[in-house]
């Protein structure tokens, strides 16, 4: 049985589809034929016995009722060659019209007629010479008139007509199949395009969309491969992106620290001049400061390169709790900014390591962009019974009208901000954060001035 499975499984679909369409129209001309020659031969015997039955009526009200009138009349008198004709007593004795080799096949049905005790019968009997088709009426009392014609040219249509049917219905099975596989390749012809198209996919890495037509299911079907193709390209694009901005901003920092490291190693060379301590410690104060702008870039790239939420359990985050503690940490950095928070009590599901990160870069992007002694407000608002926003409101230059769409976007750096500390990548952070938790971020101008950074998370304001 396992063996057989196999050997259906290497059959193609289309191939299936055709033998299925073949036994499914074989199936159904066997039940159309039988049912066809049954009520055909079933009609035809019908009319035989109307016919035979209107014959005998006519003759049992002629002179054929007489027995001395029937021995001198033949049999085609009533226009076929091939009948036979008596009268039966009730006793059993039979007259014919030649005689009794060419009597009609005679028992009991008939018999029963004559005794008055049915009006009428059909049946068919067998004789020496062939197949008969007998029907009786009564003839007068205690006579039944009978009638028997010959069955074999009927016989003859329904062998004829049992042959055609095989015939047609076979022709009609041939034809099923052939329809059923012209069928199967038109409708499957989305499917190898999906099929080639996986196959350019897997070999090329060529993401180019599919072509569709029409509506139906299987154009359903490519539209969502189409998408899925659209979605790889995307993120492709995004990883060379990445890939590229990554390298751009290693480079700097990188050759810095390449530079200072050969000028360190040049100076403990023998013979070469010394370096005055003052130097040396500044260039040492420049490695660290160098390494510790890669750890930072680093750390932030491993951060957004998980497309997916990091592996951590979602659980009820007290958001001003989050915040409160993003102030602390922001504070100790800024120490010459000031940092004033409205806060009001939020619930949400979700990270709160993630939640409080992404808060902590909006507040250390408003310090960097803030002079000394300005002051960045942070402030809760409600919006609705299930969202909230975080504003961060900076007292710098702010930002330019053409930059505000793109402040989110990975290494995107205004003009003004070519020679400030950073990789770029706080924001874009900010923004992947937010949209893990359903939430959205946006850029604006706030009323001190300077820029402002929004943040929307969705949850509820605690009971109580």
């Amino acid at each position: 049985m396992h063996g057989r499975f196999e050997t259906l499984d290497r059959v193609s679909l289309r191939a299936r589809i055709g033998i299925l369409a073949a036994l499914v129209a074989a199936g159904a001309v066997v039940l159309v034929s039988a049912a066809a020659f049954i009520t055909v031969r079933a009609n035809i015997l019908e009319t035989l016995d109307d016919n035979l039955l209107q014959r005998a009526y006519a003759a049992a009200q002629s002179e054929l009722a007489d027995p001395q009138s029937l021995a001198t009349i033949p049999p085609e008198v009533l226009g076929a060659g091939d009948i036979r004709i008596a009268l039966l007593s009730a006793n059993g004795v039979a007259r014919s019209a030649e005689g009794a080799a060419s009597a009609p096949p005679l028992g009991d049905a008939e018999l029963a007629v004559a005794r008055s005790e049915v009006p009428y019968s059909a049946r068919t009997a067998d004789a020496s010479d062939g197949t008969y088709r007998v029907v009786a009426v009564r003839a007068g009392s205690g006579r039944a008139l009978v009638i028997a014609q010959r069955l074999e040219p009927t016989q003859q249509v329904l062998t004829k007509l049992g042959l055609a049917l095989p015939i047609v219905g076979g022709i009609g099975v041939i034809v099923a199949a052939l329809a059923g596989v012209a069928v199967a390749r038109a409708g499957l012809r989305p499917v190898q395009r999906l099929t080639a198209a996986t196959e350019r996919v897997a070999a090329t890495g060529d993401l180019r969309p599919i072509h569709v037509s029409g509506s139906d299911e299987l154009a359903r079907l490519t539209h969502s491969f189409n998408e899925m193709l659209g979605a790889l390209a995307a993120s492709q694009e995004q990883q060379r992106r990445l890939v590229a901005d990554a390298g751009h901003e290693l480079r700097t920092p990188l050759t810095s620290l390449r530079t200072n490291l050969e000028l360190l190693a040049a100076a403990d060379q023998p013979g070469a001049p010394t370096l005055p301590e003052s130097d040396r410690a500044e260039i040492l104060d420049d490695v660290r400061a160098q390494v510790s702008e890669l750890s930072q870039l680093v750390g932030d790239l491993v951060e957004l390169a998980r497309e997916d939420p990091p592996m951590v359990v979602a659980e009820p985050v007290e958001l001003t709790d989050v915040v409160e503690r993003a102030l602390e940490r922001a504070r100790r950095r800024a120490v010459d900014v000031e940092f004033t928070a409205m806060l009001t009590p939020w619930t949400l599901i979700g990270d709160a390591t993630a939640l409080e990160r992404a808060v902590l870069n909006l507040l250390d992007n408003a310090a960097k962009w803030s002079p000394p002694g300005a002051t960045v407000r942070v402030q809760m608002l409600q919006v609705d019974d299930w969202t909230i926003v975080i504003e961060v409101a900076d007292a710098g230059p702010g930002i330019a009208e053409q930059d505000l769409p793109r402040v989110f976007d990975r290494f995107y750096r205004a003009d003004g901000a070519r020679t400030m500390p950073g990789s770029g990548l706080g924001l874009a952070i900010v923004k992947q954060v937010a949209g893990r938790h359903g939430g959205a971020v946006w850029a604006g101008r706030a009323p001190e001035g300077g820029a402002l950074l929004v943040l929307r998370l969705p949850g509820r304001r605690p009971l109580g």
